[in-house]
Order: C-alpha cells, then sequence, then structure tokens
C-alpha cells in the first residue's frame, strides 16, 4: 500500500463542509428551513450551492455579502487578501426582498419547490448589472451567455452563511467525488502531484496531447468534465462524458486517471473564469491545472491568451496551485502528428482545422472525423449524440 500523501492545503486553509444529510444537526436544520420563508431558486444557484456545500469553493461558506463581492469585483480578492475572481452570489427580485430581513433565517427550493437549503440572512442589498458584466466577462453585450444570465437575473443579493440540507443530485453517481474524496483517492494512490483538465468539450487529439504532456510531468491526472448548466448549443454532458469514458479505455493508463465530474454551471468568463477553475480544483487536491487556449471562453470577447496572462496579476503562492500553459495545438500533416507554434517549423497550409460548423456538416452527413483530429470512437458517438438530438 502506498505511504500517505500529504495534500495540497486547500484554498484559504481549510476544506469547508456545509453539507448537512445526517442525524440531529441535519434534523434540527431542516426545522428552521419549515418555518422559514421560502425564496426558490434557479438551477445555476442550486449548482453553486452544491459548490459551497461539498468544499469546492472553499474558503466560501455561503453566498458573498456587499464587501466580499465589491473586493472580487475591483480587486479579484477576498476584503482578507486571498484571490478570487468570480462572484458567488445569490439573485432575488424586488418582490423577493420586500418581504425579508436581515437576520433571519430563509428557505432555499429548487426550480421544483423542493427545500434543499438553509440561508442564514446576514446581507441584503442592490447591485449595479453593468459594473458586474464589464468588471467579470469585461462586456456589457447581451450576446454574451454569461451577461444574458446576469442581466436576466433578479436586481438584489441576499448572502449568508449557506447549508445544504439534501444530498446533491448527481447527473453521473459513479463519477460525483466530493473534494474530500478526490484527495482520499490521491493519497490512497500515492499521487503527489495531480494536473486538473477542465473541459466543457468532447475530448479531441489536441485535449489528448496536452494531457499527456501533463502527465510526463506529474503523477496523475483529474480529468474533470463540467455537468452544470452550459449553453444550448454546447454538446450535452452525457455525449461529451461517454466521450471522455471511450477514449480514457483505449488511450490513457487507467492507474494513472481520474475521471470526475465537475458540477458547476459555466459562465464563460474567460480569464477571470480560469483562475477560479484553478482554485477549485485545488480545493479537489490538484497541485497544477491545465491553462490552454481561449479557456472558458466564448465568442471573441477575449484574446487568445487571455486566460493565462491573468495569472501574472496574482502571487503565485496565495493561488497555491501552479498553472501549466499550453500553446494551441494542431495536427501538423508535415510533422505527422499534433504540435504547437512553440515545435512546429511549417506554415499554417499544413495546419488540419476543422470549425464548429464543418465538424457538424461531417457528423451529420455519417462521416467519421479524420483520425488527426479527434479519435474513430469519439466521433461515432457525437454522431449518435447528434442524432437523437434532432
Amino acid at each position: 500500500m502506498p505511504s500517505f500523501v500529504a495534500p495540497i492545503t486547500p484554498h484559504g486553509g481549510k476544506l469547508i463542509n456545509q453539507l448537512r444529510i445526517e442525524g440531529p444537526a441535519a434534523a434540527a436544520l431542516y426545522e428552521r428551513a419549515l418555518v422559514a420563508p421560502l425564496v426558490q431558486i434557479s438551477e445555476v444557484i442550486l449548482s453553486d450551492l452544491e459548490l459551497i456545500a461539498i468544499g469546492v469553493v472553499s474558503p466560501l461558506t455561503g453566498f458573498m455579502d456587499r464587501s466580499a463581492y465589491q473586493s472580487v469585483l475591483e480587486h479579484m480578492h477576498l476584503p482578507d487578501g486571498l484571490p478570487w475572481t468570480i462572484p458567488i452570489t445569490l439573485p432575488v427580485s424586488a418582490d423577493v426582498v420586500n418581504r425579508l430581513r436581515v437576520g433571519q433565517d430563509v428557505a432555499l427550493a429548487d426550480p421544483a419547490g423542493r427545500i434543499v437549503g438553509l440561508l442564514e440572512l446576514s446581507d441584503i442589498f442592490r447591485y449595479d448589472k453593468t459594473a458586474e458584466a464589464e468588471a467579470v466577462y469585461r462586456t456589457t453585450d447581451d450576446k454574451h451567455p454569461g451577461v444574458a444570465r446576469l442581466y436576466a437575473q433578479g436586481d438584489h443579493y441576499l448572502a449568508g452563511n449557506v447549508w445544504m440540507l439534501v444530498e446533491p443530485v448527481a447527473s453521473f453517481p459513479d463519477l460525483a467525488y466530493t473534494p474530500l474524496q478526490t484527495r482520499e483517492l490521491f493519497s490512497q494512490r500515492g499521487w503527489r502531484q495531480i494536473v486538473a483538465f477542465q473541459t466543457r468539450n468532447p475530448i479531441h487529439r489536441a485535449h489528448e496531447y496536452l494531457q499527456k504532456c501533463a502527465l510526463e510531468m506529474v503523477d496523475g491526472l483529474l480529468l474533470h468534465p463540467l455537468v452544470g448548466e452550459t449553453k444550448g448549443d454546447d454538446i450535452p454532458a452525457d455525449v461529451r462524458v461517454e466521450s471522455y469514458r471511450a477514449v480514457l479505455e483505449h488511450y490513457y493508463p487507467a492507474s494513472r486517471v481520474l475521471l470526475a465530474a465537475f458540477p458547476a454551471a459555466m459562465r464563460y468568463a474567460g480569464p477571470r473564469e480560469a483562475v477560479f477553475h484553478a482554485i477549485c480544483r485545488k480545493n479537489y487536491g490538484c497541485t497544477h491545472f491545465i491553462v490552454g487556449r481561449d479557456h472558458a471562453g466564448v465568442g471573441n470577447y477575449y484574446g487568445t491568451y487571455d486566460a493565462q496572462l491573468i495569472f501574472r496579476e496574482f502571487d503565485p503562492e496565495l493561488i497555491g496551485i501552479t498553472p501549466l500553459m499550453f500553446e494551441h495545438a494542431f495536427h501538423c500533416h508535415a510533422c505527422g502528428q499534433v504540435v504547437t507554434a512553440k515545435t512546429c517549423p511549417h506554415d499554417s497550409t499544413q495546419w488540419l482545422h476543422l470549425s464548429g460548423t464543418q465538424v457538424r456538416q461531417k457528423l451529420l452527413a455519417g462521416e467519421l472525423l479524420p483520425l488527426e483530429f479527434t479519435r474513430p470512437e469519439v466521433s461515432r458517438i457525437l454522431m449518435r449524440g447528434m442524432d437523437t438530438s434532432r
């Protein structure tokens, strides 16, 4: 058996656990929720509640108050100086605010009306949506999916410590590892250095190249697809996860990879979200995090490598997880392999490029994508996924 491996310290020094689903403490919290005013939350806020509850966003113990929110927007740090880039907030309408007061309990219900959480309300504040859009997304354009979601939500935020009163419903139960569980698994496997890979897309050969380059440097890979809410034209999570399973089965060493589901919603906040994703993986116990081309980007809102450059704005010791920066990877016909501009001497006429439109056209026509672009197992899975979505 491998000896115990001391895990990387969680962000802020302590792994938070706000999940109370057993015993007298759970019963007491639920009794309080039953007599508290009820606020219904969206699927996105439900996923944030889960992130708080299982420690993914440690050191947060609840939804941000005005002080923390403003500090994150203006300085990308919490008030105590700890790096943090994405507001974790609970939006509500003015009608909801009018029936609440600071200091009381608030029961949180999921979109189906089931009580899922208890909030100890410590702050209520109105916020500037335009200012938040400009700070977090670097645009006020409502065509940006994150900005559109922001503009559609309520004009006030509720803040306070929160507890999740039910066990989170996992889309993929066998992949639903909490940060505590991944840390235990890393220790059992004797992994001292672990690299995480964030993805919301089906895996292709360029991804494979980045992951395997990173695996040459560390003990293990956490392949961590995001399975929370994404925009409507993204590939569904079940299709993506099936593609990951197929590739891992045939092309990766099983003893050096852990596939797990990341229950966050996608924000498409580009650079800020890259830092947020890194911090979350630090809480899962990872020591390194792959940051590639246009991480968490959408459209043309961010520069190609802005998500890498933003890490220069932080003290590396305070971030506490090492970003691995990779150039855009592609297959070069002349080289005969996946390369980057750093290693390939040929011009772009030798590079394989397929747009999203070209990929869809080929799959709808029943054509496998080029082997140099993705594995045939993934092509077949994507074909089936497109057939079922039509």
